[in-house]
């Protein structure tokens, strides 16, 4: 078998930890969050028609682009710091496509990493890409989930989902909300995911996720019934405005 001479890249925390979302640790306090919000993701796709074209953006290592290519899916990966025979290399902010070339596109746990001013110019491209009535699935962690609004409340410090040089770009809720609307985008369902009870979630949880998952996902009911106290929010969004319609 001939072997391919694509390029590889890795950056970022790819190029220090290698394939960490192939390569899932159980004990890892994000993985409770992280297999919901997959699981959710999965769904979704399924749900559309076999014809539809999808476009990962910041996929990382192309774990959904790889097991939907593998079932006849017609997907596409795109990330800045990720290149792989299923990973094309290529930045939101000036996405390599066409207009109108995807029907939905999935941005997943990447938005925060950009800077405030980027975002818009981000959300943008996706709505260019996006065919007419086409799908953004995007998740974002809120920064005002039910910890952090407890921890500030009572100490003045935020309970942030990562350190700040990571997460430059994280907002509460209501303001990516707000992004999105002014982006040329219909809001139409909000899925929270990991109900940061106090105490229960960064003591327990978050130090032995593999033991207490069941934690975790016994708690999910609260985070889908109140997404604004949830730690991360994953949204569905449609390109237009439907309230004009």
């Amino acid at each position: 078998m001939q072997k391919s001479n694509k390029m590889t890249y890795r950056g970022w925390e790819y190029a220090r930890v290698g394939d960490y979302h192939k390569n899932l640790d159980p004990n890892w306090s994000y993985t409770p969050t992280y297999l919901q919000k997959m699981a959710f993701v999965s769904q979704f796709i399924q749900s559309l028609p076999r014809a539809a074209k999808v476009l990962d953006v910041g996929c990382g290592e192309g774990v959904l682009v790889e097991e939907f290519r593998q079932k006849g899916w017609d997907i596409e990966g795109l990330d800045l710091n990720y290149e792989s025979e299923s990973v094309r290399r290529g930045d939101v902010r000036e996405i390599p496509y066409p207009d109108a070339s995807f029907d939905t596109v999935l941005f997943l746990d990447t938005l925060e990493h950009l800077a405030f001013e980027d975002q818009p110019k981000a959300l943008s491209e996706i709505n260019r890409v996006l065919k007419p009535s086409g799908y953004l699935v995007l998740s974002v962690p809120n920064l005002a989930h039910l910890n952090s609004r407890i921890r500030f409340l009572l100490k003045g410090r935020l309970d942030r989902t990562d350190v700040e040089t990571n997460h430059i770009g994280e907002r509460p809720l209501w303001e990516y909300e707000q992004l999105l609307k002014q982006r040329g985008y219909s809001v139409l369902q909000r899925v929270g995911t990991s109900f940061t009870l106090p105490l229960i979630y960064r003591r327990i949880i978050c130090r032995r996720p593999a033991k207490y998952r069941w934690v975790h996902d016994a708690l999910e009911p609260l985070a889908r019934a109140f997404p604004a106290l949830a730690m991360v929010t994953i949204f569905v969004c449609q390109k237009g405005d439907r309230s004009s319609s």
